[in-house]
């Protein structure tokens, strides 16, 4: 527990499982969106796909992954067919 409170002095939070739920649901949405859209020769799905799967890095609210992972899905949803 003191390496918990050790890192969390230096600034290192661990995500909560909301997050990580998010990040592991967006990130396969987008690795399906991905190969469609290389399957199906369609640029906008698979870099839609590339952005599901990569933006959670560089997100640290689990509000946010929500918000950005749901417009994305949405956008990939639209592009599918």
């Amino acid at each position: 527990m003191n390496e918990l409170k050790a890192l969390e002095s230096m600034g290192l939070v661990l995500p909560s499982p909301a997050y990580l739920l998010g990040a592991i649901i967006f990130g396969l949405l987008g690795y399906a969106a991905f190969r469609r859209g290389r399957k199906t020769s369609q640029p906008v799905l698979t870099w839609t796909g590339v952005a599901l799967m990569l933006y959670p890095y560089a997100i640290s609210q689990t509000w946010l992954l929500w918000v950005l992972g749901a417009g994305l899905s949405a956008w990939a949803i639209a592009r599918w067919n």
